[in-house]
């Protein structure tokens, strides 16, 4: 038996290795179009990235970030009474001290009991006010922010080098993975071919 038909899976390993190296790097280069033979050869992410900055601003948009549910987080009755303290807090200051030091006339009939009811009842308004702002608040907001569009700008403008490194970050293990795997089914096939030849032998 010859012994080079054992070098047959390393070589094996090394071109599934290669061509899932070479495969993964496609997607990124060439990072502008070249013409190798008449064939023109182009990243997928460069040459694809409108159509992918499109696609993601739609899915952000519509699926990642819900005005609706903002509003219903906001407006939640839980939510608000956590910020009530720090309003309560400011409405009494604004009683003691600040009507007092611009309307010193006006402080001179208020009284800690009358401020303690001014306070109470603007508290209740608020309460009942905080909802309705915020609702009208988050519609406007809506229409002012375009989600899909500023998504759009943002990705359509990343140089091709920022787009590589910031998929290469979220995928390099998975990249990493393929590329394994190419050598590890390149060895698999070559020692079976091995087998079959000695078999034959």
């Amino acid at each position: 038996m010859n012994w080079w038909l054992w070098l047959i899976p390393i070589i094996s390993a090394f071109i599934g290795w290669i061509t899932n190296w070479v495969a993964i790097k496609m997607l990124f280069h060439p990072k502008n179009p070249k013409k190798i033979l008449g064939i023109t050869f182009h990243g997928i992410f460069p040459k694809r990235q409108e159509q992918f900055a499109q696609h993601l601003g739609k899915i952000v948009s519509k699926e990642l970030i819900s005005f609706s549910e903002i509003e219903s987080k906001i407006t939640h009755p839980d939510n608000l009474k956590k910020i009530m303290p720090l309003v309560d807090e400011h409405i009494e200051h604004f009683l003691k001290n600040k009507l007092s030091a611009s309307m010193p006339m006006i402080s001179m009939f208020i009284g800690d009991k009358t401020i303690q009811q001014l306070k109470e009842t603007f508290m209740v308004e608020l309460e009942e006010l905080f909802p309705i702002l915020m609702k009208n608040y988050m519609g406007t907001l809506q229409q002012q922010l375009d989600l899909e569009k500023i998504v759009v700008e943002k990705v359509s403008q990343f140089s091709s080098d920022k787009l590589e490194d910031i998929l290469l970050q979220i995928m390099s293990k998975e990249f990493k993975f393929v590329e394994i795997v190419g050598a590890v089914l390149g060895f698999t096939i070559g020692l079976l071919q091995v087998l079959l030849t000695i078999l034959q032998s």
